[in-house]
This record gives structure tokens, C-alpha cells and sequence, in this order.
């Protein structure tokens, strides 16, 4: 059976819908930066989640092509995610799309090298006939984090980042947003399938003690 990031590691992909404290380890991502608003449909966004799954899945089906990455295990391949933040803001601003900056990642499986990374980029480039060179072979280190489960609207969002502020309050905690931490989202859902109010997004912030 193959490899499914979700179910191996539950506490990062399966948030409750009650906020929860999580410590999150280090993680290597494909990654595409950008600047702009994620629903314009010819936008930078769109383009780079397009970059995203040609780079995942050349990677996922290594096997069956001449290049044989060492430690490879037949996987699912991850969901998107995304980390936003703006200019001169403190959090997300959710009104103001057009102002984004962002990181689109999906997760790498730990046996991917750089250099594997870099023949699948090129290998992406070639067979799917879109340039892949904005992808980026990045690691992240979370740490402590408070998550939620959101279901519905992005828009909405605003309803459980208040929830997860609570628990931040009654805890002793406040999100730590700077120029490496950033609001997190993970799509569980994908909206080109799943209805609005039916969507499934987790999503994170970076957090520290209340001095």
C-alpha cells in the first residue's frame, strides 16, 4: 500500500475541529513564491500550483522511469499548502487577496536529494512542456504552532482564528507572525470538487509564551 502522508503523521493532517498546540519538525517542500491573488485564474498563483503537481508527481512515479532515487517508497502524493502573509500586516489580512505574498509548497518524502529534486524539475519541464524552474527545493521549521480545522469558506477563516486565539489566550500564548512565520494553510479539500461550504482547510499559525 502506498505511503499516505495524512494517515503516517495525523497530528500535522488530521487538525480537529477544536483548536490544539502542536509542535511542528522541520519538513522539505517543493516550493513556488509568488506575490498576488490566488483566484485570478491566469494569475502566478495558479501557474505555480500547476509547477507544484508536475515536479510531485515526476517525483512519485520515479520509479517506473531510468532514474532510481535511493530509499524511494510508493506515496500518495501530499496535499497543496500555502504560506501567506502581506506587507506591513500583522497576521492575514483575508479582505485584501490582491495584496498577498505566498509560498505554494507540497511536501517532499524525506528520500528526495537535491539532486533528485533537480532531475525532476528538469524532467517536469520536458514532459509536461512547462517551464519548472521557479520550484524550489526549501525546509521549513515550524516549531510550536497552534492549528484548526476549518471547514467551509475561505473567506470565513476569520471565524476559527478567533477560536484559535482563545485558546492561545487562556494558555498563555500569542502567534509569533515575522519575516519566517507565517499564516499556514493545508487544503484537504479540492475546491474544484468539493463545495464552498464543504471544503476542508487546516490551518496554522506561529506561536511563543505571552512574556
Amino acid at each position: 500500500m502506498a505511503f499516505d502522508f495524512k494517515k503516517e503523521y495525523k497530528e500535522l493532517y488530521r487538525a480537529k475541529s477544536k483548536a490544539e498546540i502542536v509542535d511542528v519538525p522541520a519538513i522539505n517542500y517543493i516550493a513556488v513564491s509568488g506575490k498576488g491573488n490566488p483566484n485570478d485564474v491566469n494569475g502566478d498563483y495558479q501557474k505555480a500550483v500547476a509547477i507544484l503537481y508536475a515536479v510531485a508527481y515526476t517525483i512519485k512515479n520515479s520509479h517506473k522511469t531510468d532514474h532510481k532515487i535511493e530509499g524511494f517508497i510508493e506515496h500518495i502524493v501530499p496535499p497543496l499548502e500555502g504560506f501567506w502573509w502581506q506587507d506591513n500586516v500583522a497576521g492575514i489580512d483575508l479582505s485584501n487577496k490582491d495584496s498577498y505574498n505566498w509560498i505554494a509548497v507540497i511536501r517532499l518524502p524525506d528520500f528526495v536529494s537535491q539532486k533528485d529534486f533537480d532531475w525532476a524539475v528538469e524532467t517536469a519541464s520536458k514532459k509536461k512542456k512547462i517551464d519548472c524552474s521557479l520550484a524550489r527545493f526549501i525546509t521549513i521549521a515550524e516549531g510550536l504552532c497552534v492549528q484548526i480545522k476549518h471547514v467551509g469558506s475561505y473567506d470565513n477563516e476569520a471565524e476559527s482564528i478567533a477560536k484559535m486565539e482563545k485558546l492561545l489566550k487562556d494558555k498563555g500564548y500569542e502567534t509569533d507572525f515575522n519575516g519566517i512565520r507565517f499564516h499556514h494553510e493545508i487544503y484537504l479539500s479540492n475546491p474544484k470538487r468539493v463545495a464552498e461550504e464543504k471544503r476542508k482547510t487546516i490551518i496554522r499559525h506561529p506561536i511563543k509564551k505571552t512574556n
